[in-house]
């Protein structure tokens, strides 16, 4: 049997080493894009931690390690603290085991709610306060939500604010050729009747209006899953929508039924995908928006997560070959206003100190923020942040979704038991897409849930 030896954080933390602040990516003062006024300011203010190590587990290795050590060298300079950023492929295991054994890091930055409502339940994380929350609740757009997505049940029983979300990503997007798009003269939809409408249209026009694909090996019908997901909060209040990732409502519930019914509209309908409807479960994900690119056009609309691009044909250029735009609420369902799913990762604290409650003021700055905005793979809800900091115009784009949102709420299936969010949900979802009806799937995936009870 193979054994996975599991380095302590604290031992991986040294080899790690500390982010270099004598590198910074930008030099203070110079990027007029940058709210150097709030680095001046915090650096006023925490020099106290002077001298001090802070110690961070988190998910980002490669790339992403890299961006996250340019934004904690401007920490290093703005305290005169040293940081050490560790991480590891089985961090989720690791971060369980050194709670658990008394050698926690300072911080653990993970994307995973569930895994820290569980450590919060067993006392292992500490309560950030009610004036931590209260910023948030000001500061990032759809704030309640934030706060929300970060309060957890703690050994004592009560619900505190433990997790600074840092970090988004964003879902609820549908991509198209804005090219396609021209040459049959659609506009884009703002409101959810003008995307059936335009679907109707483009079907009426001879054409497949949507690329579907749920295949993704072993992880196949996920893709519905953000469907659905993105559906529910459409269709329904966001607390609907907390009690069904917590099954307080069943996943036959009427409600639920009808969400999916609603991604049923567009993908068990053989004029509105390409391929038929019964492609829909057997195309891979990455290859169904290849469709939107070949001449003609396959198809119109591809509704995914931001990373979608990474799998468009090499050389496409965003804002011109392709483009997006905002999942639209329905306009007869005002009093939902503008709900936005996506993920993204939380910034706990493990082992209080000082410095670590430094770092969370740190996050509250916009310079903490429009460092990483400036380079790649970041976005945020801070209100407060200058769009412009934005290192591309689909960046700022996906950001400005962020900030008019007015619900946001962390993929559901992702926030549910393994063995249903990453198992019975998708499967579910596969059999949806072959014919069962939503009633059927929905009491199949309950059973499977009360099994677990």
């Amino acid at each position: 049997m193979k054994k996975i030896f599991l380095m302590s954080v604290a031992a991986m933390a040294l080899m790690a080493g500390a982010a270099s602040a004598a590198d910074l990516k930008f030099k203070p003062g110079e990027d007029k894009r940058f709210n150097w006024a709030s680095f001046e300011e915090f650096k006023a203010a925490h020099g106290d931690v002077k001298g001090q190590t802070l110690t961070i587990f988190g998910p980002w290795r490669g790339e992403d390690e890299t961006l996250v050590k340019s934004m904690l060298a401007y920490f290093e300079d703005a305290t005169g603290a040293t940081v050490n950023y560790s991480s590891s492929e089985n961090y989720e295991q690791q971060i369980v085991i050194d709670t658990q054994a008394g050698s926690p890091p300072n911080i653990a930055v993970l994307p995973q709610p569930g895994l820290l409502a569980d450590l919060a339940s067993k006392g292992f994380l500490v309560d950030l306060g009610g004036d931590a929350a209260k910023w948030m609740t000001e500061n990032y757009a759809a704030g309640d939500s934030w706060v929300k997505l970060g309060s957890y049940k703690g050994k004592d029983g009560a619900d505190h604010f433990y997790a600074f979300p840092y970090k988004a990503d964003l879902k609820s997007l549908v991509w198209y050729s804005p090219d396609n798009f021209e040459d049959a003269g659609y506009e884009v939809p703002k409101t959810m009747e003008e995307l059936k409408a335009l679907t109707e249209k483009i079907a009426a026009d001879g054409h497949k209006p949507w690329c579907i694909g749920l295949g993704s090996g072993g992880a196949t019908g996920w893709p519905a899953t953000d469907w659905v997901e993105d559906m529910m909060l459409r269709t329904q209040k966001p607390e609907v929508y907390d009690q069904w990732v917590t099954n307080q409502i069943p996943f036959n519930d009427p409600a639920v039924v009808g969400a999916i019914d609603e991604f049923g509209w567009f993908a068990r309908n053989d004029a509105y995908v390409d391929g038929g409807a019964k492609a829909v479960a057997s195309t891979d994900f990455r290859d169904s928006p290849k469709g939107m690119f070949s001449s003609p056009p396959k198809c119109y609309l591809h509704r995914q997560a931001s990373f979608i691009p990474s799998f468009f044909p090499e050389g496409t250029k965003l804002g011109q070959d392709a483009d997006f735009f905002y999942l639209p609420p329905y306009a007869s369902k005002p009093d939902l206003g503008n709900p936005v799913l996506g993920a993204g990762t939380l910034v706990a604290i493990t082992k209080d100190s000082p410095v670590a409650r430094a770092f969370i003021a740190w996050l509250q700055t916009p310079i903490a923020h429009e460092v990483w905005m400036a380079q790649s793979g970041f976005l945020t809800p801070f209100k407060k942040v200058n769009p412009d900091a934005y290192s591309n115009e689909p960046s700022k784009k996906m950001g400005e979704i962020l900030t008019n949102a007015t619900t946001f709420r962390f993929d559901g299936s992702d926030l549910m038991p393994g063995k249903i969010g990453a198992g019975a949900f998708w499967t579910g979802m596969v059999d949806y897409a072959g014919g069962k009806s939503a009633e059927d799937v929905g009491g199949e995936i309950q059973k499977a849930w009360d099994a677990l009870k």
